[in-house]
């Protein structure tokens, strides 16, 4: 594979933005989004996002090969200095430690946004996220059983921390 970068990420990263995420909405359980987004509503959502918090993404050349970003862990004033992080990696890239750099840089970078604390939301089963959290440090917090509906059938998920 070519040099890899990482950078915030522009408009003209929408559209394969989109398509990555799009990948994940349609076939499998780990967004409980339903469905498809389109590059206006992605671009809403990530000019809000990069008032307050870091979204990145990983390229080569013109290719985007995955996405991250932070974003309010609750709405309420007092939880400003934590966040909720996300990360997708293009479903042709998955399992080569792309996740782990791109992770490591938005971790890096909550710092300047003065985010402490990193919250993930992982839905379960899903054992290569585990482990990739476990590599970053992040300790699991607590898991709530049945809390989606999605594809027929009742969803899981666990909130795993970091202190960044």
């Amino acid at each position: 594979m070519q040099n890899t970068y990482i950078r915030e990420a522009t408009q003209d990263d929408l559209s394969q933005i989109v398509d990555i995420y799009n990948h994940y909405i349609k076939n499998t359980l780990i967004t409980f989004d339903e469905e498809p987004y389109t590059v206006s509503q992605l671009s809403d959502k990530i000019l809000s996002l990069q008032k307050n918090y870091p979204v990145l993404v990983m390229h080569t050349g013109d290719s985007v090969l995955g996405y991250a970003y932070a974003a309010a862990w609750k709405a309420k004033t007092a939880y400003k200095h934590s966040a909720e992080t996300t990360i997708y990696i293009h479903p042709d890239h998955e399992g080569k430690g792309l996740g782990q750099r791109l992770y490591n840089a938005l971790l890096s970078s909550l710092a300047l946004f003065e985010v402490v604390n990193a919250i993930a939301c992982i839905t379960i089963p899903n054992e290569a996220s585990i482990k990739l959290h476990e590599k970053l440090g992040f300790k699991k917090i607590g898991r709530f059983d049945k809390v989606g509906y999605k594809m027929e059938q009742w969803v899981d998920v666990e909130y795993w921390q970091k202190h960044v």
